[in-house]
């Protein structure tokens, strides 16, 4: 799955605009189904025919805003919250959860699509002219979740004794998130020198890029152990079977529907353009 799914990937991350955008969309609704089949396994049931079309419209409305079809975020979130809210009318009966309905199904849409528009925004960065400078800045947060999943499991394996939340993730330990948050560091520092720095002619300042690592290590663990968390509370061991063997979108993405937005709230303040 890894050798069509990464050059999918890196082919969408380089071409940007609407190819990228139609992937993310359909990274979205594949997670928002497989989000709202969580609330369906312990009876809160989402607006599907709703949130499923929505949440992939998340990462299209980004590309519709950049190519300049509407400028007006908040009257469109305004819209779809007042559709959304009104269709529960129609859609629930007293007795169905009406609320509970509203708040999956809004949990869902931003959860599984909004995280992923913020892809599509690095890879549109304010300083970003080349393609290829495009597709270096978005997959810095995507390289360093991979660095830092590689540390917790070797770190891990060797020291890890201590448990992390065994409640949530058994395997999981202590020496592990220690090691991913090292690990990360010193990938965000590798990446900003010897990638972002010299092929994007982008970089952050040397501490900060250290920081920045730390921060991204922190915030997809976290991402990695809420879904873990909604998969406990839904008893099942995969989000669904769309990677085959290896899972889900949710499995697959967990880590980075934090770590893309905060990526991107830090790297739209602190990002230099580099000399050339």
């Amino acid at each position: 799955m890894a050798l069509i799914g990464i050059p999918v990937a890196v082919a969408a991350g380089y071409a940007g605009g609407l190819v990228l955008a139609l992937l993310l969309a359909l990274l979205a609704g594949v997670g928002a189904w497989e989000l709202f089949r969580f609330s369906r396994a312990h009876g809160s049931f989402a607006l599907e025919p709703i949130g499923i079309p929505l949440a992939a419209l998340m990462p299209l409305g980004a590309h519709a805003m950049r190519i300049g079809w509407f400028d007006s975020p908040l009257a469109a979130g305004g819209a779809v919250f007042v559709a959304l809210t009104g269709a529960v009318l129609w859609a629930r009966s007293p007795d169905e959860r009406p609320l509970g309905s509203i708040a999956i199904t809004t949990f869902g849409v931003l959860y599984a699509g909004a995280s992923l528009a913020y892809a599509y925004a690095l890879r549109h960065h304010r300083f970003v002219v080349e393609p290829v400078a495009g597709a270096v800045l978005v997959f810095f947060p995507i390289a360093l979740t991979w660095v830092s999943d590689s540390g917790a499991y070797f770190v891990g394996r060797a020291l890890g004794k201590k448990k992390l939340m065994p409640r949530v993730s058994p395997g999981k330990t202590v020496a592990g998130a220690v090691g991913a948050i090292v690990f990360s560091m010193l990938g965000a520092w590798a990446y900003n020198d010897f990638v972002l720095r010299p092929v994007a002619q982008l970089a952050l300042a040397p501490w900060t890029a250290l920081i920045f690592g730390a921060v991204i290590s922190v915030v997809g663990q976290v991402g990695d152990l809420v879904e873990s968390l909604f998969k406990r509370e839904a008893k099942v061991k995969d989000s669904s079977s769309f990677f085959s063997a290896h899972g889900g979108v949710l499995d697959r993405l967990d880590s980075l529907y934090f770590a893309i937005p905060v990526a991107y709230l830090i790297l739209s303040r602190l990002l230099l353009a580099a000399p050339r």
